[in-house]
């Protein structure tokens, strides 16, 4: 499974990666970006299966990028990790197709749900 952690925070990049690491879950591959363009460019390349972003950041935002995710179709799984998890930003996600919201700080535990094919039981915000 190919995973896109996009964050502007470098040591909450290192903190997700470590989670993912520690899951378990076989034939991972990872890729970072600081913030949406650089998100945009990476998938150019090659188009990851799961997308874990940051709600927040520089240059371009989380739902900025979702937006243009959506308006070139690409398909994968997109969602959030971030310090403004709250549920008016999760209506907001989720009618642009986003699979979950995870707060900060991450459990790995949620983060395991994530690399399942089935995230009907990611969580979202109350």
């Amino acid at each position: 499974m190919n995973v896109l952690i996009i964050d502007d925070s470098r040591t909450m990049r290192r903190v997700v990666r470590r989670c993912l690491v520690e899951s378990g879950h076989d034939a991972l591959q990872i890729v970072e970006a600081s913030n949406g363009r650089e998100a945009l460019a990476v998938m150019e390349e090659q188009l990851p299966d799961l997308v874990i972003c940051d709600w927040a950041m520089p240059v371009m935002d989380g739902i900025t990028l979702l937006k243009e995710v959506r308006r070139l179709d690409y398909r994968l799984r997109f969602g959030f990790l971030t310090s403004t998890a709250t549920a008016e930003n999760w209506r907001q996600a989720s009618r642009l197709g986003a699979e979950f919201m995870l707060a900060k700080p991450v459990l790995t535990e949620d983060l395991c749900r994530l690399l399942r094919a089935d995230a009907t039981d990611a969580p979202v915000p109350s």
